[in-house]
């Protein structure tokens, strides 16, 4: 049963993107086909055997002591809260951006990360069908950061046809940063985030090819970084450290705003039509629940956590996934907490369009024109990886 409902959200998911394709006679299946395979693999790896579970618990183990080093900082300024388990969610899960920040600054200054990007970068482009600048802008939004990683393509931009910019921006909204994978550990099985990371990286080459496919010649695929202007250690220290205060700020007023907007939305559907205004997204989106593996039972309270990340954030529908989680069955929420970790929401299309307009005015309205179909191709990025890993569980 399993294979038949894995086969059946395959074939959802590439339908789905074959109707919005730019260029269908352009689609290169072959290295769909490659790409898939090596998401089958991975995620039969991570999931499903003892090194796979070893490698998840020596990365899940190395965030949770950094998270504690974190925590040492956070129980200096705000006394013995935290140390008492009454420290709220800004506290515990956001703040501790601050110093993974801090680490991913440090190993950016010391060329250590650039480094290691390029040559993944430079190693997926032989499998994926796309050009070095794709590759290398994939991982480095998953390491760097959804803003940030347009500022070391920033001589790149102003050349770039909308075919390769919509590629570089759905890779940006496909992923999630390094910095706030933590964060992410807290609320959902850390397996599962570490897993989401490496299936989207590969289903978001998957899902371009269907919905954005394009020749490229050798001389277009050349890949030259910005260097950023020279620092002192703690001239960048202080940089990165304002920079993660800021992201932890950010995510709580992005909460803040959307948790109390969904409320008040619900109570109005509520009393006028007598039903939430989630649970009416749920019924929208329980059929892509099912496609995924997710019980008949379950696929409505499923569908209604799906549309809150589509329309506030995934941190939210991480704190939704976390309160009902006892309601579900392990099955349905390995599925979902593999849907929530990525940037597929509303919000992140404003995100990717200033970073670029900082940048290239000309080129963030090109990123404005194609913002939902942006928004469309990584929500069928997260609902392939859901897909995938329905059939491991």
């Amino acid at each position: 049963m399993k294979i038949l409902i894995f086969i059946l959200g395959l074939t959802v998911t590439f339908l789905l993107a074959f109707l919005v394709s730019s260029n269908r006679k352009e689609i290169k299946y072959k290295p769909i086909v490659i790409l898939l395979i090596i998401q089958l693999v991975l995620a039969y790896f991570l999931l499903n055997t003892s090194i796979g579970s070893i490698l998840v618990k020596g990365i899940s183990d190395a965030f949770g002591t950094l998270l504690k080093y974190a925590e040492s900082g956070i129980n200096f300024v705000f006394g013995g809260l935290a140390n008492k388990g009454e420290a709220p969610f800004f506290l515990s899960a956001l703040l501790p951006i601050i110093f993974i920040a801090v680490l991913i600054g440090i190993l950016q200054h010391f060329r250590i990360l650039p480094f290691i990007i390029k040559g993944i970068g430079f190693s997926l482009s032989k499998v994926n069908g796309l050009g070095k600048l794709e590759s290398y802008n994939a991982v480095a939004a998953a390491v760097i950061g959804q803003q940030e990683v347009f500022i070391t393509v920033k001589r790149h931009l102003s050349q770039l046809s909308s075919n390769r910019l919509y590629t570089l921006c759905a890779s940006s909204m496909s992923t999630v940063s390094m910095a706030i994978v933590g964060s992410y550990m807290k609320m959902v099985e850390p397996k599962y985030v570490v897993t989401a990371l490496v299936l989207n990286l590969f289903g978001g080459f998957i899902i371009v090819h269907i919905i954005n496919p394009y020749e490229m010649n050798e001389e277009e695929d050349i890949l030259e970084l910005h260097d950023e202007e020279k620092q002192t250690f703690f001239e960048m220290l202080s940089e990165y450290i304002i920079l993660g205060f800021t992201i932890a700020v950010t995510v709580a007023a992005m909460l803040i705003g959307f948790v109390a907007l969904m409320a008040s939305i619900n109570g109005l559907f509520d009393s006028v039509f007598g039903i939430t205004f989630q649970s009416i997204l749920g019924y929208i989106f329980s059929p892509l629940a099912f496609v995924m593996g997710i019980p008949i039972s379950e696929m409505l309270q499923a569908g209604e956590i799906m549309a809150t990340k589509l329309v506030t954030n995934e941190f939210v529908a991480m704190l939704e996934l976390s309160n009902v989680s006892t309601n579900l069955s392990p099955r349905t929420v390995g599925i979902l907490s593999i849907f929530l970790v990525s940037f597929a929401n509303f919000s992140s299309i404003g995100i990717i369009a200033g970073a670029i307009k900082s940048i290239n005015a000309k080129q963030a309205n090109v990123v404005s024109r194609f913002g939902l179909k942006l928004l469309y191709g990584a929500t069928l990025v997260s609902l392939l990886s859901g897909t995938i890993v329905g059939l491991m569980l």
